[in-house]
């Protein structure tokens, strides 16, 4: 019988730990809850059967309802019916809904039932769920980038893995099937998923041999990791992307991507990259991701247009003047005012804010829960930009123990005096849903490979048991972590 989470009755950054993370006594109340049968089961199958045996769809790039049309495609029928799974594996506060499972679980699920999962979390009470016809980004104002939490997802450790061909894909169906997990937005500010990843990298996209995400391939289409070879010939990756954004939309999030800036790690249709020749191509990039549905760019080594101490990736960046012409005219271009442009390890220097960026990572000690609540008040005076603390970041080894990274969530999420002063904060998918232990963030980024390379992991398809820690004391880490936003959601809204 499923289990379910619906209540935490002691501070969990008050619980006993130790070094592998926390204590079994962990002030879980679990309740068991029946699962009740489909009535419509049977008849669904057959009817979906028989629509797929009488329609062929091609399918056909720029649907303007992408997310109807991967279910059609996944069920042969447009009826969304309520999802038993999902109600037994809720986790509601007031209005906000997200599900409480281990990432295995949601990983083996099939597109139909990730679907019918979220219309059953975001249906109206007394209502039959469905997808609506439009679906806009959520309404956090225009500014909403200067205070939100940035949460980065790496498709290419949900990725599907080919034990066959060695093939990577499906990342984004794979993340759209996690991000039912991650605890939705308050009101009072954005949770934003950011892809680490959306166009080819370098070399071997698509491919366990994958080289490093620290680069892109410009004009190329959509990486090959994120995009699902079942759906080829039928939904175009353009939509496949869109269906993504639709669907973290409809949850309440933000999203975006990121992109390298260091002309090394970039190509043009497989040319070498530079800053005098690619501007254009370089902004003409920036503007598609925005026009599949993104809301926000996480620009990798923004802090080193200023500032070139450090390791300051491969090859020429753009200057000030040229960075602050490309956020310009992303912005002109796609006619969105309401964008986000997060700078990697920008600070609170005012050079930042004149070029257009709307946030900073890793500023401000998210150790020190204070240090963090001065630099909110030191930064309170400008509405557009301001850096903020993290939590991790993309070079992260592993190493930070539960108790710490649970702290630097707190100092995040609550460091300020008020809620309009609150700092842009940072943090990777790790830190709600932590990884195996033989694995870490920053090498997933530089090789697919070291995700297929055990026997757990080439066996199956590799992220179902192996990716994820699947101990009790990771479990009971993640539903602290849903413990400190249910108290930022009962306190701001």
């Amino acid at each position: 019988m499923p289990i379910q989470i619906t209540a935490l009755n002691s501070a969990c950054l008050g619980l006993p730990y130790n070094n592998t993370g926390l204590s079994k006594g962990n002030g879980l109340i679990i309740r068991e809850k029946p699962s009740i049968k489909n009535n419509f089961a049977l008849f669904d199958m057959n009817r979906a059967m028989l629509n797929k045996s009488l329609v062929s769809f091609k399918g056909y790039y720029g649907d303007p309802q992408p997310l109807k049309k991967l279910f059609w495609i996944s069920t042969g029928r447009n009826d969304v019916y309520e999802d038993n799974w999902t109600k037994d594996h809720l986790y509601q506060v007031g209005m906000k809904k997200w599900v409480n499972a281990h990432p295995a679980e949601l990983l083996k699920h099939t597109p139909e039932q990730t679907i019918q999962s979220l219309c059953t979390l975001i249906k109206p009470d007394n209502q039959y769920p469905g997808i609506p016809p439009y679906i806009p980004s959520p309404n956090f104002g225009d500014k909403w980038g200067r205070r939100a939490n940035y949460i980065e997802i790496n498709p290419r450790v949900l990725a599907k893995y080919d034990n066959n061909s060695n093939r990577l894909t499906d990342g984004l169906l794979n993340t759209m099937k996690l991000i039912r997990a991650v605890p939705t937005s308050p009101n009072s500010f954005a949770n934003c998923i950011v892809l680490s990843q959306l166009y080819p990298s370098i070399n071997g996209d698509g491919y366990d041999d994958a080289g490093s995400l620290y680069c892109a391939n410009l004009h190329t289409g959509i990486s090959q990791t994120l995009t699902a070879d079942g759906l080829y010939g039928k939904m175009g990756a353009d939509e496949q992307v869109k269906a993504f954004n639709d669907m973290a939309h409809l949850l309440g999030f933000k999203t975006g991507f990121r992109i390298p800036l260091s002309a090394g790690q970039l190509r043009v249709q497989g040319r070498e990259f530079n800053w005098y020749d690619h501007e254009k191509a370089f902004i003409d990039a920036c503007v598609w991701g925005i026009e599949l549905g993104f809301d926000a760019i996480y620009f990798d080594s923004a802090k080193h247009i200023t500032d070139r101490s450090g390791y300051c990736g491969v090859g020429d960046l753009p200057n000030k003047n040229q960075m602050g012409y490309i956020l310009y005219k992303i912005r002109e271009q796609t006619g969105r005012h309401d964008l986000s442009f997060i700078g990697e390890k920008c600070d609170n220097r005012y050079d930042y804010k004149e070029m257009g960026f709307t946030a900073g990572t890793d500023w401000g000690k998210a150790d020190d829960f204070n240090s963090v609540r001065w630099e909110s008040e030191q930064q309170s005076w400008s509405g557009e930009y301001a850096g903020g603390p993290e939590v991790s970041n993309d070079n992260d080894d592993g190493g930070i123990f539960y108790p710490q990274r649970l702290n630097r969530i707190n100092s995040c999420l609550f460091g300020y005096r008020n809620i309009g002063e609150k700092l842009p904060s940072f943090m990777q998918m790790h830190d709600i849903f932590p990884l195996s232990p033989y694995s870490n963030t920053h090498e997933v980024m530089m090789h697919a490979k070291q995700m297929s390379g055990s026997d757990a992991w080439t066996k199956c398809e590799r992220h179902y048991d192996g990716a994820f820690n699947t101990s009790p004391a990771a479990t009971d880490y993640r539903n602290c972590v849903y413990h400190i936003f249910e108290n930022v959601i009962k306190t701001y809204g």
